[in-house]
């Protein structure tokens, strides 16, 4: 049987590898049908890819994308709470904070809505209930699940794109902003 990654194990000028003619191809995702020699096979391995080698099979250790989506949900929170504060600001009768471009209302044409501030408490909600099914995606079952696998990736890309879509909504926002203050009364 061919070696992994297309080297032909022995050939003249090749580099040492551990993947030898005869060994067993069975599944290696625990490393134990490596035997002594799974170390060795992590270590050339991530030096062909120009990783750095784990010290267990990383597939099993979801925590540290949960710990993403996690951080993903805190910039977005903090987003949302900017958003909460300029819409709570910004409502008939406060009036302590102006904003241009903002929507308008049908029923009172000289209202101006807060609608980029209210879309970054949307998008803090949304990604913070995606964090439960992130930390859903935890368990698997034996080595490796393919249902917590796929719920992962319909997750995570969502939360990006919600998290890069408030951080850029925020930023317009922040430059809309025309007045922060009480508004100057004397003519």
């Amino acid at each position: 049987m061919a070696p992994a990654f297309g080297r032909a194990s022995g050939a003249a000028g090749s580099n040492p590898s551990p993947y030898r003619a005869g060994t067993d191809w069975r599944a290696s995702g625990d490393r134990k049908a490596l035997r002594n020699k799974a170390d060795e096979v992590v270590a050339d391995v991530a030096n062909q890819l120009d990783l750095a080698p784990t010290k267990k099979a990383w597939h099993t250790m979801r925590d540290g994308i949960v710990e993403y989506a996690s951080l993903l949900s805190m910039i977005s929170g903090t987003l949302g709470k900017i958003g909460q504060d300029i819409a709570l600001m910004a409502q008939q009768g406060i009036g302590v904070i102006a904003i241009s471009g903002g929507g308008t209302s049908s029923a009172m044409p000289h209202k101006n809505n807060p609608i980029a501030a209210e879309l970054l408490v949307t998008l803090a909600r949304f990604n913070s209930v995606q964090v439960s099914a992130m930390h859903h995606a935890l368990i698997h079952e034996q080595e490796r699940s393919g249902a917590a696998w796929a719920l992962e990736w319909m997750v995570l890309p969502q939360m990006l794109m919600a998290t890069a879509r408030g951080l850029g909504a925020c930023c317009s926002l922040s430059q809309s902003i025309t007045r922060i203050g009480e508004a100057d009364t004397k003519i």
